[in-house]
């Protein structure tokens, strides 16, 4: 069946929601901790991964892991840094400021391209980054009184490793090399659930645990980021930034409902303005391209 445009946006949408559940899911936890809960969610992804890409496109998918270079390594170690920084993360701080604070991912890219390849920013651009930099600053200043300043940092390396994995991307494709995204977020979630066994170890995930667990794995990382690829395909960039975006009103408003974590009114405030600089811009920028 042909995804068409429409098809194509319910599925994003649906994928947004599937990484919302992250922060109401973590907070039913029982005994898993920390590195644990990055480690199990992670080899749960390589698992379902695993099952997945060969039947989505077929197993010479998993040769390219061999031939991918460099680059595919690298981008692999990006990914790695994002999956394990962002559970992290939701084991120290809200899942609001976690969320907030991964939004600016966009605008990181849009400096990296500028420091490292050159690319010249437009007017817009700029301008939310500026705006999006007061709402994070916001942020960061009152989290520094309430003593939840690590969980704010440590969600910050997410960003900070997408900037770097378009940055790797992009050199290569201009070096007549296009990196295979697909391959590499299975290298990263296996990355990832290596580097967390040593310092998760001893584990001390009950049952229930581990049920909760296999979902994020399968649910919320896996199988929303094979959709998200394959949106990107029919929907141009701006749309999934836009949409993408989601994730954090949705994020948000799960663990609200399904785990009473009210967000502070400092997350609300650096949040309205986060989003509503990418928002404006992202749409800003499809009006021109129109």
């Amino acid at each position: 069946m042909a995804l068409t445009h429409a098809r194509a946006v319910w599925l994003m949408v649906g994928a947004t929601l599937m990484w919302g559940t992250a922060g109401v899911v973590t907070r039913h936890l029982e005994s898993a901790r920390s590195f644990e809960v990055t480690f199990w969610r992670s080899a749960f992804t390589v698992l379902a991964l695993l099952v997945i890409l060969p039947a989505w496109r077929g197993r010479a998918v998993l040769r390219t892991l061999r031939g991918g270079g460099v680059a595919l390594w690298l981008s692999g170690l990006c990914w790695s840094v994002m999956f394990t920084a962002f559970m992290v993360a939701l084991t120290l701080t809200s899942t609001a400021n976690v969320l907030v604070t991964m939004a600016v991912g966009p605008l990181f890219t849009a400096l990296a391209a500028r420091l490292f390849i050159g690319h010249r920013l437009p007017l817009r651009t700029w301008g939310a980054i500026v705006v999006a930099g007061l709402g994070i600053g916001w942020m960061y200043a009152t989290k520094l009184g309430q003593g939840e300043l690590a969980g704010t940092l440590v969600a910050l390396c997410v960003p900070l490793a997408l900037a770097c994995n378009w940055t790797v991307v992009q050199h290569a494709h201009a070096q007549g090399r296009d990196i295979d995204l697909v391959p590499a977020v299975l290298i990263g979630a296996s990355l990832s659930a290596l580097a967390t066994l040593p310092l998760a170890w001893p584990l001390h995930a009950t049952v229930h645990d581990l049920g909760l667990l296999a979902f994020l794995g399968v649910f919320q990382l896996a199988i929303p980021s094979m959709l998200a690829m394959v949106c990107a395909r029919v929907l141009k960039a701006p749309e999934v930034a836009l949409l993408a975006l989601l994730e954090v009103i949705f994020g948000i408003a799960l663990a609200w409902i399904g785990a009473g974590e009210i967000p502070a009114p400092s997350v609300l405030i650096g949040g309205v303005l986060v989003v509503g600089a990418l928002v404006a811009n992202e749409w800003l920028g499809w009006r021109a391209g129109r």
